[in-house]
């Protein structure tokens, strides 16, 4: 059974930095286009970042700019640095493996607060 795990969230001040990652397992890494979503209360489940096995990335224009994806198919991880983090930032963020079929993580909380 496919398993992502994500890392790295907590409680930031506005203007800081965070880096999430997210390990997977039980998956032919390489073949699956990886991504970051974030659902805040209230809202529904939005696309952050996405890169494909190649390295071609897509941000959410909310984003573009402060945040960074990257994949490492040899250690089968994808993180997310974001930078300048705003308090609106502050979301579950999900971590997703897509082929075909969706996966995902079980999220990793990000709360961006003074």
């Amino acid at each position: 059974q496919v398993q992502l795990v994500e890392s790295g969230g907590g409680l930031v001040q506005p203007g800081g930095s965070l880096r999430l990652s997210c390990a997977a397992s039980r998956i032919a890494f390489s073949l699956y286009a990886m991504g970051w979503y974030r659902q805040a209360p209230g809202q529904r489940r939005e696309l952050v970042a996405t890169v494909i096995s190649d390295g071609t990335t897509n941000y959410a224009d909310s984003v573009k700019g402060r945040f960074t994806i990257s994949r490492d198919n040899a250690k089968n991880t994808v993180d997310l640095q974001m930078n300048n983090l705003k308090p609106e930032d502050t979301a579950v963020y999900y971590c997703n493996a897509r082929h075909g079929v969706d996966f995902w993580g079980e999220g990793t909380l990000v709360t961006v607060s003074s």
